[in-house]
C-alpha cells in the first residue's frame, strides 16, 4: 500500500529551551482523585476506535493512538494535563522514540498535537466536555484546551445513554458544530469517516463508534479481517471443489456419450486427452 504524506505541523514554544523541560519519564501518568475515570464501556469503546482508525495517507507506524492517557499540553505549565477518552496523532512514531510504549503524551517533547479527540459522556464530566463550564479559569476546560491551545482540528461527543453524537470541527480558533443528517460524518483531512455502527463488539450489542473508509465500508477490526480471510478463503476451496466435481461429470458424460457412439476407449482417450487408465475408471 502506497501512502500520501500530507504536511505535520509542528508545534513551537517561543521562549523555551526544550532541554530543560520535564520528559514523559518526569510527569506523573496516573491520579486516583480525577473524576470520570473509565469505566468497562470506555475500555471496550476505546478498543474499538483503536482497531479501526486507518487513515490512508499515513503507515501504521506513524500513527499514535490513545485511551485514557495524560496529554501535556503546556510547557508554561508542565503539571498540567487531560486525560482524552480516546485521541489519535498522525505523523508521530507508534512508539515513544521508536522503542517503548508511552506513560503519556508529552506536546513539547513529541511536538505534533492530536488530529482528532473523543469524548464520551459520562454525567461528571459533561458540561466540560461540551464546554458549558465557565471558561478562563486555571487549569483551562478540556474544551478550552482541545479548542484554543492545542487547536484540535476535530471534536466528537457521543452519548452513549442517548445515543447522540456531536461533531466539531475547529474553523478559525472555534469550534463550529457540525449537522448531521446521519449518525456519520466524513473527516477530509483524515480521509475517514465515523459513525455509529449498530453490531456486536465483543459479543454486546449496541450503537459503537467506528470508523469507515471512502467507500462507507466499516474499517474491520484486526479480528474481524482475519474471520473475513477465512471465510472467503472457505468460500474459494468450496468453489474449486464444485468446479472440479462439475468438470468430473462432464468428463464421464463424454466418455459414455462417446463410447456409446461405437468408439473404443483408445479413440475416446485420445479423442479427450486422457490415458486408458483414466477411460476405464471414469466408465466403470
Amino acid at each position: 500500500m502506497s501512502f500520501t504524506k500530507t504536511p505535520i505541523e509542528q508545534v513551537d514554544f517561543p521562549g523555551l529551551v526544550q532541554e530543560t523541560l520535564p520528559t514523559m519519564y518526569d510527569l506523573p501518568s496516573e491520579s486516583l482523585e480525577e473524576p470520570g475515570l473509565p469505566d468497562q464501556y470506555h475500555g471496550w469503546q476505546g478498543e474499538l476506535c483503536s482497531a479501526t482508525f486507518c487513515p490512508p495517507s499515513h503507515p501504521p507506524d506513524r500513527v499514535m493512538v490513545a485511551s485514557d492517557l495524560n496529554l501535556y499540553y503546556d510547557p508554561y505549565h508542565p503539571k498540567w494535563y487531560k486525560r482524552p477518552d480516546w485521541y489519535a496523532v498522525v505523523g508521530v512514531p507508534r512508539f515513544y522514540e521508536e522503542r517503548e510504549l508511552r506513560l503519556s503524551y508529552v506536546i513539547w517533547q513529541e511536538r505534533v498535537k492530536p488530529i482528532v479527540a473523543i469524548e464520551l459522556l459520562s454525567p461528571g464530566t459533561s458540561n466540560e466536555d461540551l464546554g458549558e463550564t465557565e471558561q478562563g479559569g486555571s487549569p483551562p476546560s478540556k474544551w478550552e484546551v482541545y479548542e484554543q491551545i492545542l487547536g484540535i482540528p476535530y471534536y466528537i461527543v457521543f452519548n452513549r445513554y442517548t445515543n447522540e453524537l456531536r461533531v466539531f470541527w475547529l474553523q478559525g480558533n472555534r469550534y463550529r458544530e457540525q449537522k448531521l443528517r446521519e449518525p456519520r460524518i466524513w473527516l477530509p483531512t483524515l480521509e475517514l469517516g465515523i459513525g455509529l455502527w449498530l453490531g456486536k463488539y465483543r459479543e454486546m450489542k449496541r450503537q459503537w463508534l467506528r470508523w469507515y473508509d471512502a467507500q462507507g465500508n466499516w474499517i474491520p477490526t484486526p479480528t474481524e479481517a482475519a474471520e473475513q480471510r477465512a471465510e472467503t478463503a472457505q468460500q474459494q476451496a468450496e468453489t474449486a471443489k464444485q468446479r472440479a466435481e462439475t468438470a468430473e461429470r462432464a468428463q464421464k458424460e463424454a466418455i459414455s456419450r462417446l463410447l456409446g457412439m461405437g468408439l473404443s476407449a483408445e479413440q475416446v482417450a485420445e479423442a479427450l486427452g486422457l490415458s486408458i487408465e483414466e477411460v476405464n475408471e471414469q466408465r466403470g
